[in-house]
């Protein structure tokens, strides 16, 4: 099993102390920052662009792990990339042609990931799996933070898994929504190996990031 990583989402930091959460983040352990880029028209939320994560970027020395909620996605994707963004992740309903804008990602020597909505089946993906480094399993609707997990995502985490055994692929399983103390274990037990947490990290233990992510890492 891969190693347990942490990708908090900035989505629940202080927005007017972007570059000390970051850097706050890194010293507790943070594997990756995720950054949730929303274009309240996809989903119905506005959050930050290219510029914005272009500074941020400055600030940081781990990977960004960059979700892109925005439609069409596909003309967008060269400027999060040259913005500095490490992993781009998509969404297929957001893209006229999903294996073209993988292999856009691709060339653009960039990590690609693809997220699935709690109501996308695996099989709206299964053909392009075999090129993907990232699959974010949304275990909540896209659009907001501070929602319930949705339990039923566990069974899509467990098919991937199997599918990635099987199949002898190679990505990542990253869950995002809801994740917390009660349901972390539940959700790499079926097979995850990163977790996107917000809340969680930011609010739980009055606050103390090194621990939270540390909790959330444990089996």
């Amino acid at each position: 099993m891969k190693k347990i990583q942490i990708s908090p989402s900035i989505l629940s930091a202080d927005f007017s102390q972007l570059g000390n959460e970051i850097k706050r983040l890194e010293e507790a352990g943070a594997d990756m920052i995720h950054v949730d880029v929303m274009d309240g028209h996809f989903v119905p939320n506005l959050t930050i662009g290219p510029p914005v994560i272009k500074a941020l970027k400055k600030h940081a020395s781990i990977l960004f792990d960059v979700h892109l909620m925005i439609s069409p996605v596909h003309k967008y994707i060269a400027a999060y990339a040259d913005a500095g963004a490490d992993i781009i992740t998509i969404h297929p309903e957001a893209t006229d042609n999903l294996k073209d804008s993988i292999k856009h990602i691709k060339d653009l020597k960039k990590k690609v990931g693809v997220s699935l909505n709690p109501n996308t089946k695996i099989s709206t993906i299964e053909k392009e799996l075999k090129y993907i480094d990232l699959i974010l399993v949304m275990s909540v609707y896209p659009g907001f933070g501070g929602q319930k997990f949705i339990p039923d995502v566990i069974e899509k985490i467990k098919s991937l898994k199997k599918i990635k055994e099987e199949k002898n692929y190679n990505y990542d399983i990253e869950v995002d929504g809801g994740i917390n103390f009660e349901n972390s274990r539940d959700v790499i037990n079926a097979g995850a190996n990163i977790l996107v947490s917000g809340t969680t990290i930011f609010k739980e233990n009055n606050g103390n990031i090194k621990k939270n992510i540390e909790t959330l890492k444990e089996v």
